[in-house]
């Protein structure tokens, strides 16, 4: 028969079932209840603010249980964070946390604003060597900015120059302003001095050459060369002129001084007829490949002359040289003897006048003051230059030139190529005069040729002979233009 009675192990199991159900019923209760959970507690703020730049550090949360019935639990978890803050870069980020808890997964959000308050810093440069020149101003030394945002910022620098000073500004892309003042050193005005001094008076002459000048900036440096001379003057008219002489820098600031000048009229020169009757043998175009034959037949007789030179035979020249040193005058006639082109103005006129003076000064060793102008001061081949001789006549005075015509021609010019025939006109044309200017040509021979017969003529019959000076009678001819 079989035994049907409760196995006590199968009891006491089966009791501890009902218990373990009832606990699990309780606890079950219980969390509904108590509706337990993760509870996540911020260390320092929920939103943190970080200056651009600036390194952060996460401080990080720490984590618990929290419920109705039992509250906060001691409890700590470990969490993860997901979220990178680059605080080279303004704008908000996001720091999430997550942990993990009864099966489910909690998480939080922190925030995280990187902010760019600060002003650029600004770098002024200060070079203790550097002294600004007034003619160039102030030359940069440096400046340059940098943002702990944005970077380098120098090409970004606003210059505002005032009165002494520089301002820099710079600003951000944050809108972060910074300035910087440069207090400049003082630049002192160059100085410009008149060498001769600020009113002079000069004689009339075909070139005005001037006296010179220095400048200096504030530094003691020579800036003559930056000098401009502004102004007319006609050296060969007596007045008044000004000339001024300046420095612009390149802020078109100006520093200047004036030269007064005063063109005084040259010494107007007497004419003495002499006691004795008095041949002045003149020759007018050389020297050239006659001269030096004259020269000897001159030198013979012991007869001086006066020679009215060009340029027409420039292998000649030599022959001017000779000539002075052995006592003749010598004058200016012309350099190119063209004269279309030394009639056509006053300035052209001196600029040939002036050329031919300095060979006589390169063979002689001293400039001439007598001339005689190219076809006379009667000419009227410069008529195409209505009042021209007039003009020039007057100003070549004023200069203190002394010009000679000629009371004698000899023929040579074109009337005649006959040796006697030119004799016959000297002799003729000074018989009865006491003082006769006698007008030849070295460059003929034929009028060369004539020369040993006339000295003989003259002396012969009481005349002697001469050369011209500047107190000399001058013959002139009633000038026609």
């Amino acid at each position: 028969m079989k035994d049907t009675r409760p196995d006590p192990l199968l009891n006491i199991l089966g009791t501890l079932f009902l218990i373990l159900i009832v606990i699990i019923s309780i606890l079950a209760a219980v969390l509904i209840v108590d509706q337990r959970h993760v509870k996540f507690i911020f260390n320092g703020p929920e939103l943190i603010r970080v200056e651009a730049g600036e390194s952060f550090t996460d401080p990080g949360v720490r984590i618990v249980t929290n419920g109705r019935v039992f509250k906060e639990g001691e409890e700590s978890f470990d969490y993860k964070t997901v979220g990178d803050i680059d605080t080279s870069k303004t704008g908000m980020y996001t720091l999430t946390y997550k942990a993990n808890y009864l099966f489910r997964t909690y998480s939080a959000s922190r925030r995280v604003e990187v902010i760019d308050t600060r002003a650029p810093e600004l770098s002024v440069t200060q070079r203790e060597d550097y002294q600004p020149s007034w003619l160039t101003g102030y030359e940069e030394e440096g400046v340059t900015a940098f943002d702990a945002h944005d970077g380098d910022l120098s090409d970004r620098i606003e210059r505002t120059v005032g009165d002494g000073f520089i301002m820099y500004k710079v600003t951000d892309s944050a809108g972060n302003t910074a300035t910087a003042v440069r207090e400049l050193p003082s630049m002192k005005l160059p100085v410009i001095t008149l060498i001769g001094g600020d009113s002079i008076s000069v004689p009339a002459c075909p070139l005005y050459s001037e006296p010179g000048f220095k400048a200096t900036d504030g530094n003691g440096g020579d800036i003559s060369a930056y000098v401009e001379v502004e102004g007319e003057i006609y050296p060969y008219i007596p007045g008044d002129y000004e000339l001024t002489y300046s420095i612009r820098n390149l802020a078109g600031e100006t520093v200047s001084a004036t030269r007064h000048i005063t063109v005084v009229a040259g010494k107007q020169h007497s004419e003495i007829i002499p006691d004795n009757r008095t041949i002045y043998l003149t020759f007018d175009d050389g020297p050239g490949p006659y001269t030096a034959q004259l020269l000897d037949v001159l030198a013979q007789y012991g007869v001086k002359a006066t020679f009215f030179v060009t340029n027409a035979n420039p292998k000649y020249r030599e022959l001017i040289g000779r000539a002075a040193r052995e006592g003749h005058s010598i004058g200016v006639h012309t350099y190119t003897h063209d004269y279309r082109t030394i009639y056509s103005s006053e300035d052209a006129y001196l600029e040939d006048f002036n050329a031919m003076q300095e060979i006589i000064y390169a063979q002689t060793g001293s400039y001439t003051k007598l001339f005689r102008f190219p076809g006379g001061s009667s000419n009227t081949v410069s008529s195409f230059n209505p009042g021209i001789m007039s003009r020039l006549t007057a100003l070549m005075e004023n200069m203190g030139y002394v010009y000679f015509d000629w009371n004698v021609s000899s023929g040579d010019a074109g009337e005649t190529t006959k040796t006697t025939v030119v004799y016959d006109n000297v002799v003729d044309g000074c018989s009865g005069k006491r003082a006769a200017i006698v007008l030849q040509h070295d460059i003929k021979d034929f009028s060369v040729a004539a020369v040993k017969n006339i000295i003989r003529w003259g002396l012969n019959n009481g005349y002697s002979f001469a050369a011209l000076d500047e107190d000399s009678y001058k013959a002139h001819h009633g000038v026609n233009n």
